[in-house]
């Protein structure tokens, strides 16, 4: 059997089964049983094997982690460094920036009058989730500047 150990982000889940999204390579795994008490838009990260005869669907085998990601809407204003680096931004760009450590900022040029949609946009978006798993943050900010047309991602961890 081959195993697979990676972070993957819930998709769905009830109590018979889970569907799950490794957030590197974006394969799909079926469970076919919810023995962890997932829930959809959590972040695991485990090991799993394929259920012989038909290895169509996977148990876990080992659970590392499973959480919840905070994804929060706030009213603060992007950093200091976020409008710096928004200045070589032309609208539509986006700038990745890493933080020391864990985590990751993200900086969008939009245009002003579409700031306030885009911000809605990032909150709802399961990529965001899948993103947080991938640089290991448990809370993403969303911060705006809407006459300045600056999004403030901010993947951040513990």
């Amino acid at each position: 059997m081959t195993e697979t150990t990676a972070t993957f982000l819930v998709t769905e889940a009830d109590d018979d089964s889970v569907v799950m999204r490794d957030v590197d390579t974006a394969q799909v795994y079926t469970l076919d049983a919810n023995d962890h008490e997932l829930e959809p838009e959590m972040v695991v990260g485990a090991t799993v094997e394929p259920v012989p005869p038909m290895d169509v669907v996977h148990e876990i085998v080992n659970l590392d982690f499973a959480r919840h990601v905070d994804v929060v809407d706030t009213d603060l204003s992007p950093t200091t460094q976020a409008m710096n680096a928004a200045e070589d931004l032309a609208v539509g760009e986006v700038a990745r920036i890493e933080r020391e450590g864990t985590g990751e900022l993200h900086v969008l040029s939009v245009p002003p009058e579409d700031t306030e949609q885009a911000a809605q946009d990032v909150l709802a978006d399961e990529e965001t989730l899948a993103r947080a798993g991938r640089v290991g943050a448990v809370r993403v900010e969303v911060r705006r500047d809407a006459d300045a047309g600056v999004l403030n991602v901010r993947y951040l961890p513990d």
